[in-house]
């Protein structure tokens, strides 16, 4: 895969131009960046090591810019104060999320975090504008795991954000996919010192801070990782609405394989392996939905709402005026004309298709996730088919939510 300069990766847009794109690591500082050479024995495979010292480059440059925006902006960002809790949209990878985060930042009244602001958090306040348009090149205009679109300016998981600012992070297996899964224990922050988990807290504090003070609306969230922290955000947000959603297992299982097998392959420092993947896929799944079982009756009233994608695809203005009404958000007929206008801007999208799970797989997903199987109704779900035959997605919605989660 990479023979691409400057540790980009190619990716194929509809057009079949070829296009590059940074590994998400360059947005780390030096400090970060090190920290994960070194737990990892700087296990960098031959191939990537001009990747890994043009990362170090940069990553002295990131430092450096950090430092400056600290000197002009700490204050004010320390005394920004966020007025309304955000809205945390969850669950797991490949369910909607992203369709849900699209549709929810289409309210005027709500904020987001950019791809730019995730991948480059120490110092977007002092470079988002400029660099955003000297580097447009670098970012693809479609998504390499689903041909969605993709920019700078796109909504972004804010758990990149964590990894660039050196917070400990499942994510950071993406760089070394052929060692055991790294940080697993900040899923849900239970299993680490209450030293580190309040050093977690301000730098996801911080970070959201950073982002009201470019924008002090209320801010819209996405990132799965947060299906496991209902606990820790209702500590800092005691006001946080959360929206759940859900989708067909035997769909999310393959997809959320496709998922990972393109990170690793595109962000990743080794020739992945994908040796222990399957397993790592089908253990997150329960744990996602354990602790989010743990966490739903602290949720004050009227502060949960839960979707199914595929209520969602099939009817999705219906859909968003119920969860208006539900979480309380008020004036959805103002947001309506919007979401028509995205919808019909994104009809025809022609969505992924997977390999039919072979029958002993399937048995054995049933068997570990037949509990959520069972309470969203899809025992009689039709198993998935093979990628190479797009179709078009049902409804205008053209499920949008093939993108990221």
């Amino acid at each position: 895969m990479d023979n691409s300069p400057a540790g980009a990766s190619p990716s194929r847009a509809c057009s079949g131009r070829r296009e590059w794109a940074p590994r998400i690591w360059e947005g780390c500082d030096f400090f970060a960046w090190a920290r994960l050479l070194v737990r990892n024995r700087l296990a960098v495979d031959p191939r990537h090591l001009y990747i890994a010292f043009i990362i170090t480059i940069v990553s002295l440059v990131h430092t450096v810019l950090r430092l400056i925006q600290e000197a002009f902006y700490g204050d004010r960002i320390r005394r920004t104060v966020i007025r309304e809790d955000p809205i945390f949209i969850i669950g797991h990878w490949r369910t909607g999320t992203t369709l849900l985060h699209e549709l929810l930042i289409l309210d005027d009244r709500h904020s987001y975090p950019t791809t730019y602001e995730c991948l480059e958090p120490n110092h977007f306040l002092l470079t988002e504008k400029l660099f955003t348009r000297l580097f447009r090149f670098l970012m693809p205009s479609r998504r390499p795991m689903d041909n969605m679109a993709a920019g700078w300016d796109r909504p972004q998981e804010d758990e990149f954000a964590l990894c660039m600012l050196g917070e400990p992070s499942p994510y950071l297996t993406i760089a070394f996919p052929n060692h055991p899964p790294q940080d697993t224990e900040y899923f849900d922050l239970e299993g680490v010192s209450a030293q580190a988990r309040e050093r977690w807290k301000r730098s996801f504090y911080s970070f959201l801070q950073r982002i009201t003070l470019r924008n002090p609306k209320r801010l819209v969230l996405k990132s799965p990782t947060h299906t496991c922290r209902v606990k820790t955000l209702l500590e800092l947000f005691r006001d946080a609405r959360f929206v759940h959603i859900v989708r067909d297992p035997y769909v999310v299982f393959p997809s959320t394989m496709n998922l990972w097998k393109s990170l690793y392959t595109t962000h990743g420092l080794q020739k992945p392996r994908f040796e222990w993947l399957q397993e790592y896929v089908l253990r997150c799944f329960t744990l996602l939905y354990r602790k989010l079982d743990e966490a739903r009756p602290q949720v004050p009233l009227g502060r949960f709402h839960e979707i199914r994608y595929e209520d969602l695809v099939r009817d999705p203005l219906g859909e968003m005026e119920l969860l208006y009404e539900r979480l309380d958000l008020d004036n959805f007929e103002q947001v309506r004309p919007r979401i028509e206008e995205y919808l019909t801007r994104n009809a025809g999208y022609q969505t992924n298709r997977y390999d039919t799970i072979a029958p002993d797989l399937r048995q054995e997903i049933t068997r570990r996730w037949g509990d959520i199987i069972h309470r969203y109704g899809y025992e009689d779900a039709a198993a998935p088919v093979r990628p190479s035959t797009p179709t078009e997605a049902p409804a205008a919605v053209a499920e949008v939510a093939a993108v990221s989660s």
